[in-house]
């Protein structure tokens, strides 16, 4: 367990699932097999509950769609910030709990692109898909090993399946 930045009574606790003011990752079975940047996001409150789009008109909160998360991203909370960063997260789950799923435009990557153009970060104002896919892919932590496994282990057993075809 440890202690976010400017959010001192934040506590990450990894075996709880509980990793307050974070965007959380976990792979899609199959697509983050063969393209390991692809994945499905979660926006995480002050609580440590995880809010995601799950499909349309729904938003998931406290089950992650995809089983437990395997990484994330820390957001530096200031302790003055709380409730603004808990009603940005309100907001995002109300405007898109009315939005129909679309997995190429309109998925839980535009939903966390919504919370985060509502509370910018790291000096930007404006979020989407292809950012978030990169922002995590390139920064995102690991929760644990077995985070670590299940995201890498499937491409590498399919990379190497492929590449034993190709080359055989």
């Amino acid at each position: 367990m440890t202690s976010l930045g400017g959010s001192r009574e934040a506590v990450i606790d990894p075996s709880a699932d509980r990793l307050p003011f974070c965007v959380m990752w976990s792979p899609l079975p199959g697509i983050t097999w063969v393209l390991p940047v692809i994945g499905h996001l979660g926006i995480v409150d002050s609580a440590g509950i995880i809010h995601d789009f799950e499909g349309t008109n729904t938003i998931g909160r406290d089950n992650f769609l995809f089983e437990a998360p395997t990484r994330y991203i820390q957001l530096d909370v200031a302790p003055d910030q709380v409730t603004r960063w808990d009603e940005a997260v309100a907001k995002g789950s109300a405007t898109y709990g009315t939005h129909t799923y679309n997995f190429f435009f309109d998925n839980c990557h535009s939903y966390v692109a919504e919370w985060l153009t509502q509370f910018p970060f790291s000096g930007r104002s404006t979020w989407n898909m292809v950012i978030l896919c990169f922002w995590m892919f390139f920064n995102g932590k690991y929760v644990d090993t077995r985070g670590f496994l299940k995201t890498w282990l499937p491409f590498a057993i399919v990379a190497t399946a492929a590449t034993w075809y190709y080359v055989l």
